[in-house]
């Protein structure tokens, strides 16, 4: 099984951390209002302990989530499976049907496309480019690997 890191950007990762940070806040504050207000100066005790429970809620969940794609956002291949793991959320793809992988290096963007016409922009260090693709070809040697060079507007072939 080969795992390659999902790449955020500098921006993308300072958001989610401000996101983080705003989820512990938000925690804060409503247990700071619940312990201080309680639900004794309510005329029905219902809402407010509702209100405390879904910011509860919505913070823990929003906090769980930002940091499982902070530290778990990856491309797993495994065998013939080939996983996209963005956090919780995890899709599984059949190394056999892909059909292309074109790493174009005008735009320095690798691509996996799929026998559907579907495709997928890969997100990881530039330097992990070849080892992701010898690891798919390993996996599946039928896949045709291209790349658009630079110089050549035409499409290099190679395997």
């Amino acid at each position: 099984m080969k795992i390659f890191k999902y790449k955020f950007t500098r921006l993308l990762k300072a958001l989610m951390i401000v996101g983080l940070i705003l989820c512990v806040v938000g925690f804060g504050v409503n247990l700071y209002y619940c312990l201080s207000n309680g639900v004794k100066h309510a005329a029905d005790p219902v809402y407010p302990i509702m209100q405390y429970v879904l910011m509860f809620f919505v913070t823990v969940v929003l906090f769980a989530l930002l940091l499982s794609i902070l530290v778990r956002s990856a491309y797993v291949i495994d065998g013939k499976v080939f996983k996209t793991r963005f956090g919780f959320i995890v899709s599984k793809y059949d190394v056999e049907k892909i059909e292309i992988i074109t790493l174009d290096r005008k735009t320095n963007k690798l691509t996996v496309t799929f026998t559907s016409g579907e495709f997928m922009v890969i997100v990881v260090k530039q330097d992990w480019y070849e080892e992701f693709v010898t690891a798919l070809l390993l996996s599946n040697p039928k896949i045709k690997y291209d790349i658009i060079s630079l110089e050549n507007k035409d499409l290099d072939k190679k395997a």
